[in-house]
């Protein structure tokens, strides 16, 4: 009982230091206050799997996760630059020009590796893309390239069958989902 309880205490101690962002803060004079800020941490129970084909299920989402995950982070970062960059632009012709040249840039450099992507992973991207952005794909392809060319792409991703205005429901079927993405966020898998 003694080890286990050596054993936690020093798991915990670790945990705290990995997960630790200590900062100090000036309260009045010279005096300062330690402030430390822990990064969240989410425990799940092992899942548990019914046979051998519903485990590679789960190990293929995971595979797929580590593959679009970054995208859709990468596809919210240049989404925010792009729209405070076209807000210091003063007149709408100038903003169009830059939102077609962006278009082009990107259509340029991530298309091959968008195409070599399977479509369970394009259909996962949308999701993400949802859940980073907090508006569907189609909303966002709308405020920027406009309602037609946005239902233009969503008729495009349907004869795959995909929808651009699929929604991320991490309390209900996308569950599994979230808990890779905050895994893999962490860096446990």
């Amino acid at each position: 009982m003694k080890l286990f309880l050596q054993k936690y205490v020093l798991l915990m101690l670790l945990l705290s230091f990995c997960c630790l962002e200590a900062k100090s803060q000036t309260v009045s004079g010279n005096d300062s206050l330690k402030v430390m800020t822990l990064n969240d941490i989410y425990i799940y129970p092992p899942p548990a799997f019914k046979n051998a084909a519903e485990e590679a299920k789960y190990w293929k989402l995971i595979r797929d996760v580590k593959k679009t995950l970054p995208y859709a982070k990468l596809i919210y970062n240049i989404l925010i630059e792009t729209y405070e960059y076209i807000m210091t632009m003063p007149t709408e012709k100038e903003r169009e020009a830059h939102l077609k040249r962006m278009e082009k840039e990107l259509y340029n450099e991530y298309f091959p590796v968008l195409k070599k992507m399977t479509l369970s992973q394009g259909k996962l991207l949308i999701k993400l893309i949802n859940r980073e952005c907090n508006q569907s794909s189609y909303d966002v392809l709308k405020a920027f390239l406009g309602p037609f060319r946005a239902g233009f792409w969503n008729v495009f991703a349907g004869v795959f069958g995909a929808s651009l205005k699929t929604t991320w429901e991490p309390e209900g079927k996308d569950a599994t989902i979230e808990r890779i993405v905050e895994l893999v966020e962490m860096g446990v898998l």
